[in-house]
């Protein structure tokens, strides 16, 4: 899909989501995604509470709409599979080997999008402790690994992902595209996910990238979560 078909799908969905009832009032909670052996976690902060960071309209596009599509879709695809008796992590390290890539495109983006809304909290604060020490071995200071994941992720062609990960004692920084992952990767563990799909931000900051990932590191990231996945 070209970057304007991207962009009108976008908005087009926006304005289709907005004249929906429960999208013109304030959602605490989204409800459940469709049945299935893989379920979409509820999130870990009301739908209004990362703004201005992230509005609510774009958390509640982005979840309602594209992280459910993924959970749904993953649903059907593994109907009567081997897949449907699998943890997620498995799916996708699995399907990897798959020529056909619609099982791995949907487990990767429902599992990416797992990680990415259970790292954030409102005003997230500075790390500490361990993971803290490790940042600073790894990239100097604080200040410079948030530069580094913004510009691998902004340099990530097209849609996709930067990633903080842990990889033995050291941290470091990766940026791929579409849905891929970390996971079928075993010597790196997934720390932190920034989307750089544009449903995660084009409503709030247009082709302004840079913008979104700086405010999000520098205002919603939960520190406690991402040094909660390190790997001891």
């Amino acid at each position: 899909m070209s970057t304007i078909n991207r962009r009108a799908f976008v908005a087009a969905a926006a304005s289709a989501f907005a004249t929906l009832p429960a999208a013109r009032g304030v959602m605490a909670q989204a409800p459940a995604a469709p049945a299935g052996p893989f379920v979409q976690p509820p999130l870990p902060f009301k739908m209004t509470e990362l703004g201005p960071t992230i509005s609510t309209r774009t958390v509640t596009l982005h979840y309602t709409i594209h992280h459910r599509a993924y959970f749904a879709n993953l649903n059907n695809l593994t109907k009567d599979t081997k897949y449907a008796s699998m943890p997620i992590e498995q799916v996708i390290v699995e399907s990897d080997k798959e020529t056909d890539r619609r099982i791995y495109n949907n487990a990767t983006q429902a599992w990416n999008h797992n990680v990415y809304w259970e790292q954030f909290k409102p005003g997230g604060k500075s790390p500490g402790g361990k993971f803290l020490d490790m940042v600073n071995a790894s990239f100097g200071t604080f200040e410079q690994m948030k530069a580094k994941i913004g510009a691998d992720a902004t340099a990530v062609f097209g849609s996709g992902w930067g990633w903080l990960a842990q990889e033995g004692d050291k941290l470091i920084t990766v940026g791929t595209q579409g849905g891929a992952n970390l996971l079928t990767q075993p010597n790196r563990t997934t720390l932190l996910g920034i989307d750089v799909w544009e449903h995660a931000y084009y409503l709030d900051y247009e082709n302004r990238r840079p913008d979104h990932i700086k405010m999000v590191l520098d205002n919603i990231v939960n520190w406690d979560v991402v040094a909660s996945r390190l790997k001891t």
